[in-house]
């Protein structure tokens, strides 16, 4: 089945803080990353971000009816995307849907030509899932705590 994306509004909230918190739960629990983890972000947080940033865009990533994920994409410039984050529920992993969804959202954005995100250098399923999408490591990384670093990627 192949997943779809909705836009998502400033009155879904509350709604992606829920599923972002059950998504996130395993990261935080293992890093205890209470300064930087979207497992640790209030509903604030989400608001301000959906309000303030107009360069942000938020999807629900959709199976049939189901919304079993999230993508945030902060536009950097006419033709540079960066994914903020993403997400795909706990019961949804392992079926390619995130691979599906990134692929939708660069469909969508056809003047993007350089796209970035980061992900956890210890976690070798996301790395895997980016660079399976023709994502390559820039050499940029930073250290967030004590067995816990970030590496920069680009396509």
């Amino acid at each position: 089945m192949a997943v779809t994306l909705l836009e998502a509004k400033l009155e879904d909230c509350v709604e992606i803080h829920k599923m972002q918190i059950i998504a996130f739960k395993p990261l935080f629990d293992h890093y205890q990353d209470y300064e930087a983890s979207p497992g640790a972000e209030t509903i604030e947080i989400i608001m301000e971000r959906m309000s303030k940033y107009p360069s942000l865009t938020h999807y629900f990533i959709i199976l049939q009816e189901d919304k079993i994920g999230h993508i945030r994409i902060n536009r950097l410039s006419e033709t540079v995307c960066r994914f903020s984050q993403m997400f795909i529920l706990p019961e949804y992993q392992g079926n390619g849907y995130a691979q599906q969804a990134i692929g939708a959202v660069e469909r969508l954005h056809p003047e993007v030509t350089r796209w970035e995100l980061d992900t956890i250098k210890q976690e070798p399923k996301l790395r895997h899932l980016y660079e399976k999408m023709g994502y390559k490591l820039t050499g940029k990384e930073s250290n967030i705590k004590k067995g816990m670093d970030l590496v920069y990627y680009a396509k």
